[in-house]
């Protein structure tokens, strides 16, 4: 199989299967313009990346032909080879970042097209710790950077309180999906202000211009465990320069409030104690 040239070298794309691990020929992608958009590697390659030496199987591309994202692990999930033993495979990989060098079994590491690391995502179970303007946060799946350099988000490991405009959160998304670390549920704008906060365990409180009252705490569904459970869902509060837009539910709008003339305050909820019959028996 000839390889194809990048401006990190020479890179084979893969040419054959396995068993277990492998089990299908990905295809090498290309962009409209036919540039290299990503290519599944034929074995795990060392490559050359702005962070350093980094073992990759599968690595994407930026049309500038930057990296776009690595991947050191690359197999195929089936009932023949499982998550953990794609874990066992996984190696600790020491990056430096913004926030310091830091050492962890990484699911992938992303970048900005000007090459500034842009993300790392963890595997499940792996956290870091991380320095903010808030103090160190314990952090899983992974945290994002701007072009230049300043956090962007981490998705907290535990219940944290956090300091917003609109009073204390205590952030933590128990549903929060580990794909990729580029959007996670608590958010920063470039001074380190939390401008986005996911959390289950507080009351908000809205005092509108007009004195109209608005209260939002987390709703509920159906849990998956049984149709007599119900589970929390988690309430996203948003900071805008001239508003504050609160959602309680993925699949209707945000309610917005304009933050001139209006108070908010806020209270710590426990879900439990709302509705004492409907234990959270299934996630946080």
């Amino acid at each position: 199989m000839k390889s194809i040239s990048t401006q990190y070298g020479p890179l084979t794309p893969q040419h054959t299967s396995d068993d277990l691990r492998q089990r299908e020929i990905l295809p090498v992608e290309y962009y409209p313009s036919g540039a290299i958009k990503s290519i599944p590697l034929e074995k795990q390659t060392i490559i050359e990346t702005p962070v350093g030496t980094i073992p990759s199987e599968l690595v994407s591309f930026h049309e500038n032909g930057v990296i776009n994202r690595i991947f050191p692990l690359n197999g195929k999930l089936s009932g023949y080879w499982s998550q953990e033993d794609e874990f066992e495979l996984a190696e600790s990989i020491t990056i430096p970042t913004p926030i310091g060098r830091i050492t962890a079994k990484l699911l992938s590491i992303s970048f900005h097209e000007n090459s500034a690391i842009r993300s790392f995502t963890l595997w499940p179970g792996e956290t870091v710790s991380t320095p903010t303007a808030k103090g160190p946060i314990a952090t899983r799946i992974g945290v994002s950077f701007t072009p230049e350099g300043v956090i962007s988000s981490l998705e907290p490991a535990n219940p944290i309180s956090v300091q917003t405009v609109a009073g204390e959160i205590t952030a933590f998304d128990p549903d929060a999906i580990g794909v990729n670390g580029d959007y996670n549920s608590l958010g920063f704008n470039t001074n380190e202000e939390v401008i986005r906060v996911t959390t289950t365990l507080t009351k908000l409180t809205a005092i509108h211009p007009d004195g109209r009252t608005s209260i939002f705490t987390p709703e509920y569904r159906e849990s998956w465990c049984g149709d007599t459970e119900e589970e929390v869902v988690p309430m996203m509060v948003r900071f805008l320069d001239d508003s504050v837009k609160v959602q309680t539910n993925p699949d209707l709008p945000a309610v917005t409030i304009p933050r001139k003339g209006a108070a908010f305050f806020t209270e710590p909820y426990l879900p439990q104690l709302a509705q004492p019959f409907g234990q959270l028996k299934c996630s946080v």
